[in-house]
């Protein structure tokens, strides 16, 4: 049996910028859209900033910081090739991949460096913890006296109200998540079906060329989960229409969704802006010169471990023993 897709037609959208009467719902989705906007060109300005920080950083370290760069790329190419050779398990693939995602992050936390493609390609979210096995119980102690266990009791209800009121606000955030997952979905399906390819097999190069690009953005902003991309991409494809009782509903449960997407960055915005008292570039000028010359020293240590395990990956044995010792040792990064 399928599902009716509730997402509106494209002409329910609003056009961005567009000079016909405005209805409040239409309004909210463009103030919407454009906080999103906001919160996005801050993100990325200050990223761009630390970045250039961290680069401008290393390159007082010298020669011996990009040669550190370049050996950890280096590994790119025969973890990936590993990956596809086939002669890898499971366990020993998904290993694989949190060591290329740990490399990129090395390389992009450590040196300013844009892994965003590597990352895009691997990294993929944490699965949720497991459970831990339940314990034998202790044995029990003597029985407190009647007023004592009379005021644990009480302490135990305060704690299950909190744990409840607590385990209300946790399925409602994930019910948040749901409709944002829902909406992007079926955002995604939207464009797809509207912009895929294969609808321009006839058409010339160009509108071809274009069209491939297009559904590559649309892709792109699927699995970033960017609903705000996706419906502005919507809204852009033609022209609005007049509101109706439909569009204005639609406009509001989509509002309402980005709202989600809206808090996402607010959070990780304010995560981007406190500062890392750890950062080499951190302290006195006689601090900062300290950590210059103790960073080379790693550096150059790093290296020399670098182009070892360059060695170790590129022969299956090898490779596969590398990665029996560092589970053996809890190790997830080279």
């Amino acid at each position: 049996m399928t599902t009716k897709s509730t997402l509106p037609q494209r002409q329910l959208l609003p056009e961005r910028g567009a000079s016909q009467r405005t209805s409040p719902a239409q309004l909210a989705f463009r103030e919407a859209m454009q906080a999103i906007d906001d919160l996005r060109a801050q993100l990325l300005r200050l990223r761009t900033s630390q970045a250039a920080t961290r680069q401008a950083y290393w390159q007082q370290v010298g020669p011996v910081a990009a040669a550190a760069v370049a050996a950890r790329r280096a590994l790119y190419e025969p973890l990936e090739t590993a990956l596809l050779g086939g002669y890898l398990s499971r366990a020993e693939e998904a290993q694989v991949t949190e060591l290329l995602v740990h490399n990129a992050h090395s390389l992009q936390t450590r040196f300013g460096e844009d892994e965003t493609a590597i990352l895009a390609r691997y990294a993929t979210p944490l699965p949720p913890p497991e459970a831990e096995d339940d314990l034998a119980p202790p044995a029990a102690p003597p029985a407190p006296p009647a007023h004592e266990q009379a005021a644990a009791a009480a302490r135990a209800r305060r704690l299950q109200q909190r744990q409840q009121a607590h385990a209300g606000q946790a399925q409602v955030a994930a019910a948040d998540d749901q409709a944002l997952l829902s909406n992007t979905k079926a955002a995604y399906r939207q464009l797809a079906r509207l912009h895929h390819p294969d609808r321009a097999a006839q058409a010339d190069a160009a509108t071809q060329q274009a069209q491939t690009a297009l559904m590559q953005r649309i892709t792109a902003a699927y699995a970033a989960g960017d609903l705000a991309a996706l419906l502005s991409l919507l809204a852009n494809t033609d022209g609005p229409s007049p509101p109706s009782n439909e569009a204005e509903a639609l406009l509001q449960r989509y509002t309402e969704a980005l709202a989600q997407q809206k808090q996402q960055l607010t959070q990780q915005l304010a995560t981007a802006r406190r500062p890392d008292e750890q950062a080499p570039w951190s302290g006195t000028e006689k601090q900062q010169r300290t950590r210059l010359r103790e960073i080379k020293r790693s550096l150059r240590a790093e290296m020399d471990y670098l182009a070892f395990l360059l060695e170790q990956l590129k022969e299956p044995a090898s490779l596969k023993a590398l990665l029996r010792e560092l589970h053996t040792q809890g190790q997830t990064d080279l």
